[in-house]
């Protein structure tokens, strides 16, 4: 049996949920399996808050303040994490902006491309995913819904998705 080989997975976290969001935690699970998490410091002029979104995720102002890394500092340890490869996102509609806005923010470039997930999923996947999907959270009973996990819950997702058409 040919082994197969997982797509590098991103998961952000953000400020919000509009165009005025920004990203304040990032969370990749590498093909390999390697982990990388930053929670960021956001920049002066970054303001916006949605008490709704920190509800979900969890992250307040006060612990960025305390435990965020600087942006620039995030931008280059993401940049040396990734290399040069693609990441998959199943969010890529507002990841893609918020990772183009922490860039830019940080004037430095990615050297990294980040694509959405359906680039890579089968019609049959995608017919599993929520399912599936839905099954891991159960089983794996994550406690936090957080950039790391998520990202981790979504490679897995595509593993056993694949698995299953490929059966």
């Amino acid at each position: 049996m040919r082994k197969i080989t997982l797509p590098t997975i991103i998961d952000i976290e953000a400020s919000g949920f509009g165009a005025a969001s920004y990203p304040i935690e990032i969370g990749v699970v590498r093909y390999d399996g390697a982990k990388w998490c930053k929670l960021l410091r956001p920049f002066a002029s970054w303001i916006h808050w949605d008490k709704d979104a920190e509800s979900l995720h969890g992250i307040s102002q006060q612990m960025l303040q305390a435990r965020g890394e600087e942006p620039l500092t995030v931008c280059m340890e993401l940049n040396n994490f990734l290399g040069n490869t693609i990441v998959y996102s199943d969010g890529w509609v507002v990841d893609n902006p918020w990772l183009i806005k922490l860039y830019a923010a940080a004037q430095i470039e990615m050297s990294f491309t980040c694509r959405a997930l359906d680039y890579i999923l089968s019609e049959e996947q995608m017919g599993k995913w929520h399912e599936v999907k839905n099954r891991l959270d159960a089983q794996l009973d994550v406690k936090r819904h957080r950039a790391s996990s998520d990202a981790m819950i979504i490679q897995q997702t595509y593993a056993k998705t694949l698995e299953l058409t490929k059966a």
